[in-house]
């Protein structure tokens, strides 16, 4: 059996030697699984990112088609008030100026309608008289004469002063 000195120099230098090396592996294993575990890491957390971007971009897009929606009925409902209060503006703006008109002597809408209709019904008799006195006056012979001149009358004395 060979014993070995530990208080060797020898056997000391081999021995740190040794132990060194043992170190330095312990290091490089250490930094390979660290590398491969970084590497899966970062994959995990790149798939993780993936999966909440997805999420965040359909919730996204929810709210906003909720908001759209939201804001598309407000438009409409503030539209139709915006409508009938124009209407009932229109209706006290027309009623006033119908009221000064009239107070003004002047013949409202309606008047002035049934007025049109009026002359015109009377145009069209006018015309039909006219066009049956026209068809029974060509019957007849004219047995008138001609009308004769106007006399000349004698031109005025000028009044003379005395």
């Amino acid at each position: 059996m060979s014993t070995k000195n530990p208080f060797d120099p020898a056997a000391m230098s081999d021995n740190v030697k040794e132990q060194a090396q043992q170190i330095w592996l312990a290091g490089l294993g250490a930094f390979a699984k660290a590398q491969e575990d970084g590497t899966k890491a970062f994959e995990k957390l790149v798939s993780d990112g993936i999966t909440m971007q997805r999420k965040v971009h359909a919730t996204a897009e929810e709210k906003l088609a909720e908001a759209t929606q939201k804001a598309t009925q407000a438009a409409h409902t503030l539209s139709e008030r915006a409508t009938g209060q124009w209407g009932k503006l229109e209706g006290i703006f027309e009623d006033r100026v119908a009221k000064a008109l009239h107070s003004l002597g002047l013949p409202s809408a309606t008047q002035m309608e049934a007025l049109h209709a009026r002359v015109a019904a009377l145009e069209a008799q006018l015309g039909h008289a006219k066009t049956k006195a026209t068809t029974s006056n060509s019957a007849k012979p004219s047995t008138k004469t001609a009308a004769k001149p106007a006399a000349k009358k004698a031109p005025a004395k000028k009044a003379v002063k005395k």
